[in-house]
């Protein structure tokens, strides 16, 4: 899947739509994604570059299309599965170092070509998939795409019909000419052809339907027939996209091109049963979202699908209020966070907003509004629990304030020497036993579970009697290093912080039974019928 004219127009989600349609079909498949920039992965990164920073069960920190391959095939994805250049490169440079080109000039082709071919290859050598459907990031004609797209051409001429390429491209509308406009389209793809590579199947992102005469030109100039031409117009929401790419015979023309006899006609019965309850909600409810990137629809997109998935299954419509923790005080936090059914504060790293995120906790938990806090989010509850109901004055983490005097939050001792940044927290999928009779309890209905982690400080041990004796029980604990991952109040309704990130893990066919539960908890506290 390769990309034209501009960013941002959904190669995420007609990749994870076209594996959704094969799935349907019967073939086992899996989403790669192969990102040019050339940072070893996006975990360094800021929200402000690159939106959500998405972890695998095997503890990959990677780029949040992966998300929506997860959330649309229910598949989980792996290390394997994300590809950046600084890999690439990395893997090569590693091999020069010990000799394995046995002194041969390394290049840009064969070696790193060689390198992308491997990577992509990969998932498909070991026979659990019968489809790998490979999303190379950012745009033709970018100068770091350039060795993705020389790859693609090899594997077309190496892999024959075993390979196809989908490209992605936009068919803008103007409006004083009152029409569309197929000349983007057609740069887009002599730009490919300059470069080696005849796109099979081209879909064309539009705000307005295509025409038969708009389709049969874009396939003339494309060198495609017009049956590979694929409308993709803007949708209500993401979820319809595998509907209308069905209904645009998309996976029918992907089969003919691949030679491939379908195993059985597509099942979409429970994704559709998803879109109506979705479409026709019978309450609503207010969840504030307080965090200190709320400005980027991106940075916290798996939490805002995780309410999607979560509010379908309650039937009732999730109207997310983004609160910045920043502008929160003691002196404006009623009127803020006023009309919420629920709160969750939000993950991430960092002093910034973070004594906003204490207030609105504590808006929470004395005004008995149910509370969902992650990673941070939970860490802050430990924080404004100490302070204002234990007296711990100036509780804080070490992250924030090392000199503090009650570290309730403190560095994991084996993060203590690490001087990095890079892949060095807990990250991925650890495991964690729940107290019986607790609220986490009746939410996950068995005792042990794993969820993905991503962070390096921890609850601190040194007042965990303080803190069960005040009512903050913690609930679930990893045995294996004795590490707290859930507390809950004892007198609330539904006050929950976890270390992890449930948001990870929640699909549209399995929709994370946190979630349900926060907003079936919101839709006690004060849910009204749809359009009250």
């Amino acid at each position: 899947m390769t990309g034209g004219v501009t960013s941002s127009l959904g190669k995420g989600i007609i990749s994870a739509s076209i594996a959704k349609l094969l799935q349907a079909r019967g073939f086992s498949v899996t989403n790669q994604k192969l990102d040019p920039y050339i940072n070893i992965d996006p975990g360094t990164l800021n929200p402000y570059e690159h939106g959500e920073c998405f972890v695998t069960e095997d503890g990959a920190e990677t780029d949040l299309d992966l998300g929506h391959y997860e959330r649309f095939s229910n598949v989980p994805t792996s290390q394997a599965n994300n590809i950046t250049t600084g890999r690439i490169y990395l893997s090569v440079i590693e091999k020069e170092r010990r000799g394995d080109f046995l002194g041969e000039t390394v290049q840009v082709i064969p070696h790193i070509t060689d390198e992308i071919k491997y990577r992509v290859k990969l998932l498909g050598n070991d026979g659990r998939f019968d489809f790998v459907i490979t999303e190379i990031g950012g745009t033709v004609g970018d100068i770091e795409s350039l060795p993705y797209i020389e790859a693609v051409r090899q594997m077309k001429w190496e892999l024959g019909h075993n390979c196809i390429v989908v490209h992605l491209t936009l068919v803008p509308y103007l409006a004083a000419a009152g029409e569309l406009k197929s000349k983007p389209t057609q740069h887009s793809v002599k730009n490919m052809l300059e470069q080696g590579v005849q796109p099979d199947i081209i879909v064309c992102r539009t705000e307005k339907p295509l025409t038969d005469s708009l389709r049969e030109k874009v396939a003339l100039f494309c060198n495609i027939v017009p049956t590979s031409v694929i409308e993709s117009i803007d949708a209500q929401t993401i979820y319809e996209v595998p509907i209308l790419m069905q209904q645009e015979k998309l996976d029918v023309e992907i089969l003919r091109k691949m030679n491939v006899e379908s195993i059985q006609e597509p099942d979409l019965k429970s994704w559709e049963e998803f879109l109506f309850k979705l479409k026709h909600p019978l309450c609503e409810v207010n969840i504030g979202l307080v965090g200190k990137y709320v400005e980027l629809k991106d940075a916290y997109k798996s939490i805002m699908e995780s309410f999607v998935h979560a509010g379908t299954a309650n039937q009732c419509k999730v109207n997310l209020k983004m609160i910045h923790s920043e502008d929160i005080t003691p002196e404006n936090a009623v009127e803020k966070l006023k009309d919420l059914n629920g709160i969750l504060v939000a993950p991430g790293f960092g002093e910034r907003g973070i004594e906003g995120k204490i207030t609105a906790i504590r808006h929470a938990r004395e005004k008995q509004i149910p509370f969902l806090g992650i990673c941070l989010g939970m860490q802050c509850a430990v924080v404004e629990f100490g302070r204002n109901v234990l007296g711990f004055e100036g509780a804080h983490s070490k992250e924030m304030n090392p000199r503090t005097k009650f570290p309730v939050i403190d560095i994991m001792e084996a993060q203590k020497k690490v001087s990095g940044k890079g892949g060095t927290m807990r990250l991925g999928s650890y495991p964690c036993t729940l107290r019986d009779g607790s609220t986490i309890f009746n939410v996950y209905k068995q005792k042990d579970i794993a969820e993905r982690h991503r962070h390096r400080y921890e609850f601190n041990n040194k007042y965990i009697q303080e803190y069960e004796q005040a009512g903050m029980l913690p609930v679930g604990i990893n045995n294996q290093d004795n590490l707290v991952e859930i507390i809950e109040l004892k007198d609330h309704p539904w006050f929950v912080g976890v270390q992890f990130h449930p948001e990870f893990r929640s699909t549209v066919a399995n929709p994370h039974p946190l979630f349900v539960n926060f907003i079936g908890a919101a839709i006690l506290h004060g849910g009204a019928p749809c359009g009250k």
